[in-house]
């Protein structure tokens, strides 16, 4: 069974959030202290166990530096489009 659309913009999300929280060098439990959060906060939205709603969202990319709008706007944006090659 294929994923649906918004299983994927979540799997993508997610995979966004870890690859900052590594490129800013900082480990679940130091993300979740600037989160003043448990570390299974972190851990549950990484692994896809919850969902992060608006409000924690924006929380989340503050703490880690990152813009909450250039998020969102890859999140929306088309996939890139392949040269489809026709055979003769």
């Amino acid at each position: 069974m294929s994923q649906s659309t918004p299983d994927l913009t979540n799997e993508h999300l997610r995979k966004i959030l870890i690859q900052a929280r590594n490129a800013a060098g900082l480990t679940q439990a130091k993300l979740a202290e600037r989160l003043r959060r448990p570390q299974s906060f972190v851990s549950k939205y990484e692994r896809g166990e919850r969902r992060l709603d608006i409000g924690e969202f924006i929380e989340v990319a503050g703490a880690l530096g990152i813009d909450p709008v250039s998020v969102v706007a890859d999140l929306v944006a088309p996939p890139p489009k392949t040269k489809l090659t026709s055979r003769r």
